[in-house]
């Protein structure tokens, strides 16, 4: 019974020891890697970030995970992501993949309702965004677009080109 509250004086000193080193470890691999990093996330960083915790509380609390090892695997994490995005940044496709692309809901005060159904966004979301950006309806705004971080841009009427704003074809919104 006492083992489920303590263990004993050793293992706290191994977690504390550990916990301490894989935490200033993470952080100095994160500074290496860059501010990239620490970007909003898409489903490509998420998961980059939950498979970091997930090791480093693997590295505190399993004994049989040696500190090189699991600093290694921060470090395998990490150095995967980094080449993951130079890659993208370098090849378009790669990108699309790795991030997927923007989604345009609206487009010259109207909801794409196609757009909507396939992003799982309902209208209401689109007027709160919108009435977020300081606007007070619909025709307010010139587009409003579903970034791949899953953050939502409001582009005011009176914008430059939105195709160049957005990087988003907006010829299926036209039709």
């Amino acid at each position: 019974m006492n083992d489920i509250f303590f263990d004993n004086w050793e293992s706290l000193a191994r977690t504390t020891v550990i916990g301490i080193c894989g935490y200033v470890s993470l952080i100095i691999l994160l500074r290496i890697a860059g501010n990239r990093t620490l970007t909003k996330m898409n489903a490509f960083d998420l998961i980059v970030t939950i498979a970091l915790g997930s090791t480093l509380a693997t590295l505190l609390l399993s004994k049989d995970v040696p500190l090189a090892q699991g600093v290694l695997g921060l470090a395998l994490l990490i150095g995967f992501q980094f080449i993951i995005t130079w890659v993208s940044v370098r090849a378009p496709w790669v990108r699309r993949v790795v991030t997927g692309e923007p989604s345009l809901l609206l487009y010259r005060g109207e909801c794409i309702d196609s757009s909507l159904r396939k992003s799982r966004v309902v209208r209401e979301e689109v007027e709160s965004a919108i009435r977020g950006a300081g606007l007070a309806e619909l025709k307010d705004a010139a587009a409003v677009i579903l970034e791949t971080d899953g953050s939502v841009s409001v582009i005011p009427n009176g914008s430059s080109n939105i195709q160049d704003i957005a990087g988003i074809d907006v010829s299926d919104a036209i039709t």
